[in-house]
């Protein structure tokens, strides 16, 4: 590979935060993934900020937050403009986790980090693709291609692959699933062998998975013993990803007769539930074939459910009869449905909660679980903070009405001022249309009155008999409305008809009508919630956990095992290893290491902040030519140039090129420049000359190569750039009008001249010295750059 290539984490790297790294792939920098969770670290957003600027492209792997989470703030609040790669289900479905993130942070505090316009915003600038579809990239990024794969775990979820024409390619897959699940099937990586760089993770080299088998039958067997105790279970799911294999599993089991378990409800309960069905629904083709080959010659869509009811408040579960099962979102408990069924059903040893996954430290679903590898009942008590809204009451509600009064008759104020203005003129604009004779004598007249008042003559004059002399009388002036109008008539404003009722009205109505009705409080609830007006509470509630806790592995992973296959299948040249705790890091790069054969230097754990040189060509830098240097250069056009000899002044270096370039020798020394200071770089021992160039590498934006002295400028030989093959060099001697002819391998050129290559692959010629000698000679050079 003869690009630059380099990679900055900026999250998920040796702990279980959030995934987003930095690519450059030469001047090219691509966000792979962007990440964000409920802890929401603003010094990760810092760190990232910085690079909004140079971002050129963002490839996204999975729709859930820890892929995506980010980029609403970045494209709201950072000004992030470039495009977004991603297939048409992480679009969708990442819609559905932003709005169900936000949605659960709005129902219990005044949230105000992102807001649904952000997120609009920032899947307006996505991109959708296919599976195997080649992108070409434009701009800086030309010459790239980036393709995604299937990568199993979620819907739509991703193996990116970026190559460079006629180059080698880099392959960044995280999180993916090799085994074939209910609803989707597994990884691909049949299409990738030898890349020269692999970016995986290690999330799972150091968890053991348990089989399919087991894992269903446990998650069964949980939830009948509880149903059957008469208590209520709240399995822990995500908003649109992992779910959806949970909802198939469960809603087959309630389908069998023989589990007994429709006398249960079953639920699945988020801001944005019905949604999530209706785009899973809509997204077969990108599912499993045994899903696919069903919904072909039956037409049953698997997620027309039977049993599965959808859920999107409080209200709409109390209306479902106990003991049932609900699927609530988020994962880790910080926010969502999940942390409101906890606080209400922890209390109750009936009750059982089951996590599908693990989670981030610091979060109230990383607690749990801990609790739950303990199998201890005394260490069960937790402090929370509660956030909740309530209804404002008293003097706070009235003084909500009167402040919300004042706002509605100042903006009808202004949007009465508006329409006056725009009725004003559009009548200006009917009467300059009007000839200018009328005008004319209106002026004239005007001018004459002394007082803001006119005489409305001009009508009188034109209704008024020639004969008449009546009196004309003074008026104010009048503005006639214009009447806008379709084919149908006058356009009607409905919100001109439309009473309008407070919710306390509204209220008072349900109340009236139904003054004995036993759903009377859930009605009530459902008005109060979406208009009464609310506050937001914050309390520390202190907490004894008595239902039950299971962690069951539904994440959807490769585990170490498989990873390990995987990568001796496909044999990357580099490995770069994120998004692990060092322990499983450390496990993944002596796998790599021992079983691969890598050199210790091509597997690369890197830590936050850490810059990795993944460039395969050592032999590469980047440096910036001042000035005084770039005036004294003297360019040679090289013909078909794969790569050239030209060198620095650091001798033994070679610098590759593309085709069709302009080359020039180049005298200079190294300059590093920092807050403005010059520093003269010393040409380092051959002993230490790798080590220093890569530091200098390191800190190419700041490296310079300035002129040297002409007493410093040490001598060289020519050097000649191009490899003319001699069939190539007959065809030219030939059109420049020399006979040519090959005779026992070598080119004869006039019965004179004779070119050959020898073993080492240089041109010789020989002949006598004569005018076909010198003019054959300089056709010959002309096939050169030469510097």
């Amino acid at each position: 590979m003869t690009s630059i290539v380099k990679l900055e984490p900026l999250s998920g790297v040796m702990d279980e935060t959030p995934l987003c790294y930095v690519l450059q792939v030469d001047d090219f920098h691509f966000l792979l993934d962007c990440g964000w969770d409920s802890l929401f670290n603003m010094q990760y957003i810092d760190r990232l900020r910085v690079w909004v600027p140079h971002i050129d492209a963002v490839l996204l792997t999975f729709p859930d937050q820890q892929h995506i989470g980010a980029l609403p703030y970045l494209v709201g609040k950072c000004g992030l403009s470039c495009p977004i790669y991603a297939t048409v289900p992480v679009y969708r479905m990442g819609q559905m986790f932003m709005y169900d993130w936000f949605q659960s942070y709005k129902n219990m505090e005044d949230f105000s980090i992102f807001t649904l316009d952000d997120v609009d915003q920032m899947f307006e600038k996505v991109q959708q693709v296919k599976y195997s579809q080649t992108v070409s990239l434009k701009g800086r990024g030309h010459g790239l291609q980036i393709v995604p794969l299937p990568a199993g775990h979620m819907i739509g979820g991703t193996i990116w692959r970026i190559s460079k024409m006629g180059e080698e390619e880099i392959v960044y897959a995280v999180d993916f699933n090799h085994k074939k699940e209910r609803h989707l099937n597994g990884c691909s990586f049949e299409s990738i062998a030898r890349p020269s760089l692999l970016i995986t993770d290690a999330f799972n080299m150091d968890f053991n998975q348990s089989r399919r088998k087991a894992r269903d039958e446990l998650l069964l067997t949980n939830i009948i013993q509880t149903l059957r105790n008469g208590g209520n279970c709240l399995i822990v799911v995500d908003t649109a990803g992992r779910v959806l294999e949970l909802v198939q599993l469960l809603d087959q089991l309630w389908h069998n007769p023989e589990a007994g378990l429709l006398v249960y409800a079953l639920v699945m309960m988020n801001c944005v539930a019905f949604n999530v069905v209706e785009f899973a629904k809509s997204q077969v083709e990108w599912m499993s074939d045994k899903i696919l080959r069903s919904f072909q010659e039956g037409r049953n869509n698997p997620f027309q459910f039977r049993h599965m009811q959808l859920c999107h408040s409080l209200a709409e579960l109390t209306r479902i009869r106990q003991p049932k099962v609900v699927l609530a979102s988020h994962m880790d408990m910080e926010s969502g449905f999940s942390r409101q069924l906890f606080l209400e059903w922890c209390i109750d040893p009936r009750n059982s909660v089951i996590f599908t996954s693990r989670s981030r430290a610091g979060t109230l679903a990383y607690r749990l679980i801990q609790m739950a590898s303990n199998n201890s009942r005394s260490s069960r008590k937790i402090t929370l903070e509660v956030k909740r809204r309530v209804l404002l009451e008293g003097s706070e509600l009235d003084e909500y009405w009167r402040e919300k009064k004042q706002k509605e008759q100042k903006a009808t104020r202004a949007r009465l001022e508006a329409q006056r203005r725009v009725n004003r003129k559009e009548q200006t604009m009917d009467e300059e249309g009007e000839s200018s004779d009328e005008e004319n004598i209106i002026d004239d007249k005007l001018s004459e009155l002394p007082y803001d008042v006119m005489y409305d003559f001009v009508v009188r004059m034109e209704t008024q008999s020639p004969k008449g002399n009546k009196r004309l009388q003074p008026t104010f002036r009048h503005i006639e409305e214009k009447v806008k109008w379709d084919d149908y008539g006058e356009i009607i404003h409905a919100d001109h008809y439309a009473a309008a009722e407070g919710a306390q009205r509204a209220v008072e109505i349900i109340r009236e009508r139904n003054p004995n009705d036993p759903e009377m409080p859930v009605l009530l609830m459902d008005v109060s919630e979406e208009e009464m007006p609310t506050k937001c509470l914050r309390i520390v509630q202190n907490l004894e956990v008595v239902c039950r806790l299971e962690l069951i592995d539904f994440e959807g992973r490769s585990d170490s095992e498989s990873i390990k296959k995987i990568l001796h299948f496909s044999k990357p040249k580099q490995v770069i290893i994120v998004h692990g705790n060092p322990e499983s890091t450390e496990m993944l790069a002596d796998y790599c290491r021992k079983s691969l054969g890598l050199p210790k230097e091509k597997v690369f754990t890197p830590k936050l902040g850490e810059v990795v040189d993944a460039t395969i060509e050592s032999h590469i830098y980047q440096v910036k030519l001042s000035d005084s240097i770039m005036s004294s250069l003297k360019f040679a056009k090289a013909k078909e140039v794969n790569h050239t000899c030209a060198k620095l002044a650091l001798e033994g270096y070679k610098l590759f090129c593309l085709q069709d370039v302009e080359l020039a020798w180049v005298d200079a020394r190294v300059v590093i420049r920092e807050s403005g200071v010059c520093e003269d770089f010393t040409v380092p021992e051959p002993s230490v000359r790798n080590e220093s160039l890569k530091m200098l590498y390191a800190t190419a934006d700041n490296t310079y190569l300035d002129v040297l002295h002409p007493g410093e400028i040490p001598p060289h030989k020519t050097v000649f750039v191009n490899e003319p093959k001699l069939s190539n060099l007959k065809q030219i001697f030939m059109l420049n009008g020399f006979q040519a002819e090959f005779i026992n391998g070598n080119l004869i050129i006039n019965n004179a001249i004779a070119l050959r290559k020898n073993e080492a692959g240089n041109l010789c010629m020989e002949g006598s010295a004569c005018s076909t000698y010198f003019a054959v000679r300089d056709l010959i050079y002309k096939q050169f750059a030469i510097i």
